[in-house]
C-alpha cells in the first residue's frame, strides 16, 4: 500500500479547477460565494449571500487543496443554508463551532474520502491528470487518500491520527492558560509531546507550533471543536443514512443533493435556534457519543488495509 499517487507534480491551476468542480457538485453555490488562496484554509461569510472559501495549493501534494476545499465548503454550505428570514439576525449562522466542524469534516471525510464518491469522481481526476494518475487504479488511489501516516501538519493528517493533533493542542493551551507552560516554552513542549504522541519531531516551528493561525488570532480553545465535529459528523450522517439508506449509491453517481437538503432541513436552516445539545438530541435522539465514530474508523480502516 502506498500514498505515492498523491505525491506527484500536480499543476495547481488544474487542481483548483477540479476542486471547484467537486464542491460545486456538493452544492456550494458560487453565485453566493467565491474561492481564493490563503496561507491557511478558512471560510468566512458576511451573510448567507456572501460566503468565501480559501485554501492553499501544493504542486507536489494533491490532498491539501482538494480536501481543504471540501472541508471549507462544508462550512460554507452551512452558512448558505441558514434560513433567509434570519439572515443578518443574531440567530443566523452555526449553533456552535463543534456543529460547524461536523459539517466540514463530514463533506471532507465521510463523503470526500469514501469509495463511492471516488468511483464517480476519479475518472474525471484521471482525465485532469492523465500522466500522473492514468495508470493508477481506483482502488490504489482510494487507499492513497486514506493512508495512515504520521504527518506534522494537522490539516493534512489522516482520520485515524487527526485527533492526536487535537489532543496535543488542547493539552498545551490548557497548560498555557493556567500558567504551567510559558509561551516562550511552547516550541519545546510542542516538539516533546509531538514525539510522544506521533513518534516524530517537527523539523522547524513552521511545521510545528506555528502551523495554525488559531492561537495568534486569539482563538484559544477552538481546537477541541474539531474533535467534537468528528464525533458529531458520524452521528449526524448515520441519522441521515437511516432516513435515506441509498446515500452511498447516490454518491457513486454524483448525486449529493439528498444529503445536502437533509442537512439544510435538520441543521442549517435553524441557525442558532437550538443549542448544540438540543440539536443533537433532535437529530439522534441522544447526546454526543464517541462510539459511532470509533465504529466508523474501525470499519473504514479494516477495508482500507484489508484487516
Amino acid at each position: 500500500m502506498s500514498n505515492k499517487p498523491v505525491h506527484q507534480h500536480f499543476d495547481t491551476s488544474k487542481q483548483r479547477e477540479f476542486a471547484l468542480w467537486v464542491v460545486e457538485q456538493f452544492g456550494f453555490d458560487f453565485k453566493r460565494g467565491r474561492q481564493d488562496v490563503s496561507v491557511h484554509p478558512f471560510c468566512t461569510n458576511f451573510s448567507r449571500y456572501d460566503v468565501r472559501l480559501t485554501t492553499r495549493f501544493h504542486d507536489d501534494f494533491l490532498n491539501p487543496a482538494l480536501f481543504g476545499l471540501m472541508h471549507e465548503s462544508g462550512h460554507g454550505m452551512y452558512e448558505q443554508g441558514s434560513a433567509p428570514e434570519i439572515d443578518g439576525l443574531p440567530l443566523a449562522g452555526g449553533t456552535s463551532l463543534g456543529v460547524h466542524e461536523s459539517q466540514s469534516r463530514m463533506w471532507e471525510n465521510i463523503v470526500g474520502r469514501s469509495k463511492p464518491f471516488w468511483s464517480w469522481a476519479y475518472p474525471r481526476l484521471q482525465q485532469t491528470f492523465p500522466a500522473q494518475l492514468g495508470s493508477v487504479s481506483l482502488e490504489d488511489f482510494w487507499r492513497a487518500v486514506n493512508t495512515v501516516e504520521r504527518q506534522f501538519i494537522r490539516v493534512e493528517a489522516d482520520e485515524a491520527t487527526y485527533n492526536l493533533h487535537i489532543m496535543l493542542r488542547f493539552e498545551l493551551e490548557c497548560d498555557m492558560v493556567s500558567g504551567k507552560v510559558a509561551v516562550n516554552d511552547l516550541p519545546r513542549e510542542w516538539n516533546g509531546r509531538f514525539e510522544s504522541y506521533l513518534g516524530v519531531t517537527p523539523p522547524n516551528d513552521k511545521e510545528g507550533v506555528l502551523q495554525d493561525v488559531h492561537w495568534s488570532g486569539g482563538m484559544i480553545g477552538y481546537f477541541p471543536t474539531y474533535a467534537l465535529g468528528n464525533l458529531l459528523s458520524v452521528q449526524y450522517f448515520n441519522a441521515a443514512l437511516k432516513q435515506h439508506p441509498n446515500l452511498h449509491d447516490e454518491f457513486a453517481v454524483g448525486k449529493f443533493d439528498t444529503l445536502r437538503k437533509w442537512l439544510v432541513e435538520n441543521i442549517h436552516r435553524h441557525g442558532r435556534k437550538f443549542t448544540s445539545q438540543e440539536l443533537t438530541a433532535r437529530i439522534t435522539g441522544g447526546q454526543i457519543d464517541p462510539s459511532p465514530y470509533v465504529d466508523y474508523l474501525q470499519t473504514k480502516y479494516r477495508e482500507v488495509y484489508g484487516l
